[in-house]
């Protein structure tokens, strides 16, 4: 006989999110300090969240480090990008994620034909042909071939243009796209503050489909928590119904990885675990998948109040304050002249000003 779900109030909901996604002991309560913090290195916070949105390099740098144990810095981040351990590529919605190489494997051959179809009529406007674009991969696997060869974006420009290949306007920068998606290259290592592109190395016998699907799913939910199959379908940027059914073999397969809960009458899967943030004030960074890691962000904020981390049609996500994980306004670690260091809410009261004053003061991820 099935058990009823579990109904949790939204505010536990909240804080048993945070807590999936690494942040729970990160907040800092309104009247006091904050708590200790998780002890994971930035690979193994890479590696519970499968991967973390990427095409802002900065701020993916922020959302590993805040996320790991105390003291560390995004020079220990980036480290574990110069190892090869932590990598940059396409891996869904034709957005770039940080992921371990063995998940962008994973990632792009779930993802990588389904975007390249997307898109190729934007190739086709631009004039990159098939033929077109193996000679640019030709071009860049020669480049890229030998031990700790890494090209930035315009050397590797340099080199298409050199070869007579069109890389003019964004050309050169779909070209990048659809090798990294089949499974060409993607960004590594640093050189000062820029990433380089890298071969990707032939990997072991490639994960059965489904197989990597349920493994998707099952660490999704445990990392990101209360959340839906459809939340996971988007994500993704697949379709819902091989998701779901990989969901649904999760919770057949492994019965106490996940457990059904109810919020406001809605349906969601959340981890086994119980919430353990005290409400509290916690900064993220820009595109964090607190925000960006569902479809459906009822949960965090109503439309008005996304407004202020989405004031634009643009798809930029400013860095956001939350309280207790609701989002309440966004936040500036440098404040252009005559600009607040914070926006929030009319309502957030003034003990949550404070809070969030100490906590832009204390940031450590600069």
């Amino acid at each position: 006989m099935a058990t009823a779900p579990v109904a949790l109030a939204p505010d536990v909901a909240r804080r048993l999110r945070l807590h999936a996604q690494g942040l729970a002991p990160a907040v800092r309560p309104v009247d006091g300090p904050p708590a200790a913090g998780h002890d994971e290195g930035p690979v193994d916070v890479v590696r519970r969240m499968v991967a973390l949105q990427g095409q802002d390099l900065p701020a993916v740098l922020r959302a590993i480090a805040v996320r790991s144990r105390p003291g560390t810095t995004l020079d220990d981040v980036r480290a574990a990008f110069d190892a090869g351990e932590l990598v940059r590529g396409w891996t869904q919605r034709g957005t770039l994620f940080a992921t371990t190489p063995r998940d962008l494997a994973a990632l792009v051959s779930l993802t990588g034909e389904r975007v390249q179809r997307q898109g190729r009529q934007v190739r086709a406007r631009e004039g990159l042909d098939d033929a077109l674009i193996d000679r640019a991969e030709a071009v860049a696997r020669e480049a890229l071939a030998g031990p700790g060869r890494g090209l930035t974006r315009a050397a590797l420009t340099d080199l298409w243009r050199a070869a007579g290949l069109p890389v003019e306007g964004q050309r050169a920068y779909h070209l990048i796209v659809t090798l990294a998606l089949r499974g060409a290259m993607h960004w590594g290592p640093f050189a000062g503050a820029q990433q380089v592109l890298v071969a990707t190395p032939p990997g072991p016998p490639a994960e059965d489909p489904e197989a990597a699907l349920r493994r998707i799913a099952r660490s999704y939910l445990a990392a990101r928590g209360p959340a839906t199959a459809d939340d996971l379908a988007w994500w993704l940027g697949l379709p819902k119904v091989p998701v779901r059914a990989a969901v649904a073999a999760v919770r057949e397969q492994e019965p106490d990885a996940v457990t059904e809960v109810t919020v406001e009458g809605r349906t969601l899967l959340a981890p086994r675990t119980e919430p353990v943030a005290p409400p509290g004030v916690l900064l993220v960074p820009g595109f964090d998948e607190t925000v960006l890691g569902y479809q459906d962000r009822d949960l965090i904020a109503d439309a008005d109040t996304m407004r202020l981390v989405v004031p634009f049609t643009n798809g930029i996500f400013r860095p956001a304050v939350l309280l207790d994980g609701r989002l309440v306004g966004t936040w500036r670690r440098a404040p252009r002249k005559g600009e607040p260091a914070y926006e929030l809410v009319p309502s957030a009261p003034d003990e949550v000003r404070t809070a969030v004053d100490d906590a832009i003061a204390a940031w450590p991820h600069d």
